[in-house]
């Protein structure tokens, strides 16, 4: 990415014009944004990750980013929640798929943290659709070597951060607790929110409350409002860089009937996107949206989420400009 000056820098390329061009047409890049190719340089980059070997239940997450970005064609260039125009005042592009091999995780994870790597080093942000969550695990690594520890807010159901499956120390259940042991977030700064479902042993959460998450319970919400939640997260995340990492299955099957482990009884999609609204301002340096995966989808509900939970991280970065 040339660094430019601002007064250098060209217009930011936006998407195609859906009052020109109908949304179902044309080539289906997120939200039918340019090419990372196409311009000289880029602020937000979203790429996808198809990658779904570390699943221990439902495969199909692979499919994930294709299905994420066709449902992105509903997208419209005006964001009123959040009074911004996020593809007009920064210039955020589909950088394409990184690569994942798909028999090797050790070596998928090595990979996507260096394609991951290559795309922030010079400041951009980063905003990548999974793929099963062991993706989380290498791109806190890229986060890592550019910003250091980052406070993470991590919406799942589950937690995260076993230690392995199957004597296997990378899955979509164990990167949290991978990331950990490297120190690339900040503890003190950092959360699960929509935690449910039944566990395999009280040890599960004892274990977890050393990592130093805290811990916002699905069931905390019958009490709390979106507004409560999110004004203690602020207060976690402070001024530390922010790195948001959301299962789509934190929110419930009835509005993401498309992933590898679903659980009853979690957030609605309203609540969900008030919550990432609601850190407006924070330091926001990378998001991801995982374990979409649109072979058990109805009528596209679960990848309209992840494509409107993508939309919400692009439009934070642009009401915060680095």
């Amino acid at each position: 990415m040339p660094s430019l000056s601002p007064d250098t820098r060209p217009e930011p390329v936006g998407p195609v014009d859906g009052q020109v061009s109908p949304r179902y047409a044309g080539l289906t890049t997120f939200a039918r944004l340019p090419r990372i190719e196409d311009v000289p340089r880029y602020d937000v980059a979203i790429a996808g990750a198809p990658f779904d070997a570390g699943v221990t239940y439902r495969p199909g997450a692979r499919f994930g980013p294709s299905a994420i970005r066709e449902a992105s064609r509903l997208l419209r260039p005006y964001n009123p929640r959040l009074d911004v125009m996020p593809f007009r005042d920064q210039q955020v592009v589909d950088a394409g798929d990184l690569p994942c091999n798909p028999f090797d995780i050790t070596r998928a994870a090595k990979e996507i943290e260096e394609s991951a790597h290559a795309l922030i080093r010079d400041g951009a942000r980063l905003i990548t659709l999974g793929g099963d969550h062991s993706i989380a695990y290498p791109l806190l690594r890229a986060m890592h070597r550019v910003h250091g520890p980052v406070a993470l807010v991590h919406f799942d159901a589950h937690l995260d951060t076993w230690d392995t499956y199957y004597d296997t120390p990378l899955t979509h259940g164990t990167p949290f607790r991978r990331a950990a042991e490297e120190g690339l977030f900040r503890p003190d700064a950092s959360a699960h929110v929509g935690i449910r479902g039944s566990l395999y042993d009280p040890a599960d959460l004892t274990d977890d409350a050393e990592l130093g998450f805290r811990i916002f319970h699905c069931a905390d919400f019958e009490t709390m409002t979106v507004a409560d939640v999110v004004g203690q997260l602020r207060e976690t995340i402070g001024d530390a860089p922010l790195y948001l990492s959301v299962d789509i299955d934190v929110l419930d099957p009835a509005h993401a009937p498309a992933t590898g482990t679903p659980e009853a009884g979690g957030l609605t999609s309203r609540e969900l996107l008030g919550i990432v609204r609601g850190l407006k301002g924070l330091d926001l340096v990378g998001a991801d949206v995982v374990e979409v995966a649109p072979a058990y989808d109805h009528a596209d509900i679960t990848s309209v989420a992840a494509a409107n939970l993508a939309y919400e991280y692009v439009s934070l970065c642009a009401r915060t400009p680095r």
